[in-house]
């Protein structure tokens, strides 16, 4: 049998990949590769950048093209037989990693090389490179003894079990609840686009009538529009409870022992390195100094966020009052009446500007911004295999007409598929002999799909979406660097990596950008002035609330991960409810479990990390400023930008980059004034 993971090609056979593929392929790249690891150890007394370091990163190379397709068919092409045999690599996969991290001939190497002449004759991103490979070395347990090394070895392969549990549990909650509706009344309220989409999923059902899922394009238009409040609790109460002990599904796919164990295990780990808690083991690869600098920054922004959330929220209960009668606003009206407020106040709703931003001229809209602000050309390219007939690839060209990367783009919500929106890497830029093979990345959202023969209209918020994961997407596909562990995304800081996709975002709010990518759907009516100078008055609408949820969700992960103490365990709706006390103005019901399906800290990467999307966004929003001094689709400023982050990816440390691009560090004044925080 010829396995398509083991294919000499770039870019994945998606349909030739089935799942009796994946272990015989993980297993077979595994073994060659421990193999020719010991041979180039044996080799050589000597080692250097040629006879080591070169050929490990072909190494790793070739497994991330077995293991990359396998994982990304795991995210949006959910089957029994795919997920069973992705588990079932897991544990491999993480004892391959360990045995790298504690390989003492390995580590000698890396360790002469750099003690030795040649390390002062590379190039700084070589020199990045290995410095990088002996501070993983160090978080790798290499220098424990033989036991706690092996139990290192234990703790990775179970968390990397439970992390796959946890967005299991949380996909099969979420698919296994639907609400079928034949009495239209029900519905009240409800937008166009939200019946079209719930009618459509029904006849697919082969159901008469309509069918609510808890896919974000079917839940949010219900808790925000449906007149009906009763479904408007039923659908909260399904959602708020997925994957735990209570709701509908109450127990069925619970991961509240599925965190326990996850926070017992990352505590042990960072114990056995000799840190004090898992806080400060994950800020050993990132920017921030210390949990203590990260809580003060948020702490700073909470006292700034709360008096004006809570002004906010007295708004609102006030105005539901007075013109609805409402005195009782619980979690399942907040967004109805947000969204009634938002009517009053500035005569708008995201639907009422959905008909200007489909996707036939979002898309190339986005391409033009990135063309006009680097000096590139995106265009579609066909006769690449993809997962999914809806899945699009296209190439970066830049203005010397050359190749810089390829991407994958899959816009659309379906069934099983992972909810979110996110980037990864397909592939790394990397030099091979003479030649340059380009990156190339998956971009994956989950908007709302086209219902009929008209195209998908997007509402504002998903356009911003999608600014968002394509400058991500940019991240790792303009990079010039040649080597592969700090190429693109690669070796950049993880409270940094946000940086490029909040930065793209402001582009969404500019008149010049959104002459390039909006227009009614069926007339090209370019977006009327009038309409956009209320988009504008409205951009701030409620953001005092905005960010006090987002310092909720970062203050809880830091805690829970700080504070851990192993005799009292994950305390972790303690410490949410406390979290709330501090910043929350809005408090759900005793029976919410939010943290049962915070998949970025417990299945993701976002572990004591979530407060990366504010720290980014400091970067991202002085980043931007310049380009408010300057010009918004100023050359000069958008090489800089170009040549001093997207360029060159993980090679330099990012506050450098910063400092590279804008002359000094950064200062939060302008994320507090982009933000609308007036505190």
């Amino acid at each position: 049998m010829t396995n398509p993971l083991l294919s000499a090609t770039d870019l994945p056979s998606f349909a030739a990949i089935q799942p009796e593929h994946v272990e015989p392929a993980l297993d077979q790249v595994l073994a060659d590769n421990r193999a020719e690891l010991e041979r180039l150890l044996a080799a050589n007394a000597v080692y250097s950048w040629d006879n080591l370091i070169y050929p490990l990163e072909a190494l790793d190379d070739r497994l991330n093209k077995v293991w990359s397709p396998i994982s990304h068919l795991q995210a949006v092409c959910d089957s029994e037989n795919l997920r069973a045999a992705y588990k079932a690599c897991l544990p491999k996969l993480s004892a391959y990693h360990s045995e790298l991290g504690q390989h003492a001939g390995l580590y000698h190497a890396y360790r002469q090389i750099a003690d030795g002449p040649e390390y002062t004759q590379l190039d700084s991103a070589q020199r990045k490179v290995i410095d990088d490979a002996l501070r993983d070395f160090r978080l790798s347990g290499i220098a424990l003894p033989p036991e706690q090394q092996s139990r290192y070895q234990q703790i990775q392969q179970e968390l990397a079990q439970l992390n796959a549990k946890f967005s299991e549990n949380v996909l099969d909650a979420t698919q296994a609840w639907t609400k079928h509706l034949t009495d239209a009344t029900q519905l009240a309220g409800l937008p166009d686009s939200a019946l079209a989409l719930a009618r459509q999923a029904a006849q697919k059902k082969g159901l008469d009538g309509w069918l609510l899922t808890l896919e974000l394009p079917s839940y949010l238009p219900v808790l925000n529009y449906a007149d009906d409040r009763a479904l408007r609790r039923e659908l909260y109460d399904a959602y708020c409870t997925r994957a735990s002990e209570q709701g509908p599904h109450a127990g069925q796919w619970d991961n509240g022992p599925v965190i326990e164990r996850i926070l017992a295990l990352r505590h042990e780990l960072a114990r056995l390195l000799d840190f004090r808690d898992y806080a400060e083991y994950s800020l050993a690869t990132k920017m921030a100094d210390s949990p203590d600098q990260v809580l003060a920054f948020l702490n700073d922004l909470a006292g700034r966020a709360k008096p004006q959330a809570q002004q906010e929220l007295n708004q609102l209960q006030e105005f539901a009052h007075n013109q609805f009668g409402q005195d009782d606003l619980q979690a399942w009206d907040i967004g109805y009446y947000t969204e009634k407020l938002r009517l009053h106040r500035y005569q708008l709703s995201q639907e009422e500007l959905r008909p200007y931003f489909p996707i036939t001229r979002v898309l190339p809209g986005l391409f033009g911004v990135a063309e006009r602000l680097f000096g590139i050309t995106v265009r579609p390219v066909d006769g690449i295999e993809t997962w999914h007939p809806d899945v699009q690839a296209y190439e970066i060209i830049d203005a010397a007409g050359m190749l810089r990367g390829r991407f994958y783009l899959d816009l659309y919500a379906r069934s099983h598929k992972r909810g979110g929106a996110w980037m990864d890497g397909c592939l790394a830029r990397r030099r091979l002999g003479d030649a340059i093979r380009r990156p190339a990345a998956y971009l994956v959202c989950n908007f709302t799909p086209p219902v009929g023969d008209a195209p998908a209209l997007l509402t504002h918020s998903e356009v911003v979406t999608m600014f968002h994961e394509f400058g991500h997407g940019l991240h790792h596909l303009l990079t010039t660097i040649n080597y592969l562990p700090v190429a693109g995304i690669h070796g950049v800081e993880w409270d940094a990596v946000e940086l490029p996709s909040q930065f793209l975002e402001n582009w969404c709010w500019s008149r010049e950008a959104l002459e390039l990518l909006s227009g009614h759907y069926q007339t090209g009516e370019p977006l009327p002035d009038e309409l956009y100078q209320r988009m504008l008055a409205a951009k701030h609408f409620q953001a005092g609330i905005f960010l006090a949820r987002q310092l909720e969700f970062a203050l809880f992960d830091l805690r829970l991960h700080h504070d851990y103490d192993p005799a009292s365990g994950g305390r972790v709706l303690e410490i949410l409810n406390a979290v709330r006390q501090q910043v929350a103005v809005i408090f759900p019901p005793d029976y919410n479990r939010f943290p049962n399906a915070f998949t970025h800290i417990f299945s993701g990467g976002y572990a004591a990390g979530y407060y990366s999307y504010k720290w980014a966004e400091v970067l991202s929003a002085d980043a931007f400023s310049a380009f408010e001094e300057n010009g918004i689709f100023d050359a000069a400023t958008g090489t800089r930008f170009k040549e001093s982050i997207l360029e060159v990816g993980g090679s330099r440390h990012a506050m450098t980059n910063f400092i590279k691009f804008r002359g000094r560090e950064p200062q939060i004044g302008p994320l507090l004034r982009l933000s609308g925080i007036t505190a």
